[in-house]
């Protein structure tokens, strides 16, 4: 497992005991996290609106058929489905080739990763190194349908495959960046992700938040393991 400076290998390995755990939501922390999701969204927005562009034109240039944006079902806090946005990183008929792809899914568990995807674009390889192509979630956090840190959001078809303990990772608000993206991403199992975000849900805080957030900026001018 890849070193995050946040979860050490024993903290996610106390954390599989596959006990059930039990969240006690602290009002404050609450009411403070959501205060600095709006205020993150907006500044987020508005600061970023002139890559915003660039990224749109790059996109239209490598393929002009496809849209700019990409929205899919994801499921969020206590199975609750909404639309969450992305950039286009791939050909505009991805979902239509899905199937004959997911016996090549090189992550155990409940999720399809890989690497060499042939519908990513040129554009798309890019911003997905970068992480670029997650930057329009940011209305989600607006909305209120996700917050800037917390567990990845799953696709329906990835949570029937849950089994009651994974299901706990539905038990708070998905994030656009969370312990799983900055400790190695993809280069972990599907296991290991659910760990590393049920210890995020047991030791949440405010400043916990910031230094994933912090991280997560390091992660962009550095990229990780992303594909």
């Amino acid at each position: 497992m890849a070193e995050s400076g946040y979860a050490s290998s024993s903290l996610v390995k106390s954390s599989s005991s596959r006990k059930v755990i039990i969240i006690h939501e602290k009002k404050t922390y609450t009411v403070v996290k959501r205060l600095m999701d709006i205020i993150g969204a907006v500044c987020g927005l508005i600061c970023l609106s002139w890559l915003f562009l660039i990224v749109a034109i790059l996109i239209k240039i490598d393929d002009p058929k496809g849209t700019v944006f990409f929205k899919q079902i994801r499921v969020g806090k206590n199975g609750k489905k909404f639309y969450m946005y992305k950039f286009r990183s791939m050909v505009s008929d991805a979902e239509e080739h899905l199937k004959e792809l997911l016996k090549f899914n090189e992550i155990d568990g409940a999720m399809f990763k890989l690497k060499e995807d042939p519908r990513i674009t040129k554009v798309g390889k890019l911003i997905r190194k970068t992480s670029i192509d997650e930057l329009p979630q940011l209305w989600n956090v607006f909305r209120g349908d996700m917050s800037l840190v917390g567990p990845r959001p799953p696709l329906p078809r990835e949570v029937v495959e849950y089994t009651e303990y994974d299901k706990q990772r539905l038990l708070v608000k998905p994030g656009c960046t969370g312990l799983w993206q900055v400790s190695g991403r993809n280069s972990l199992k599907f296991k290991e992700m659910v760990e590393l975000d049920l210890v995020y849900i047991k030791t949440r805080t405010i400043l916990f938040d910031l230094k994933i957030i912090f991280k997560t900026i390091k992660i962009i001018f550095k990229p990780n393991d992303a594909y």
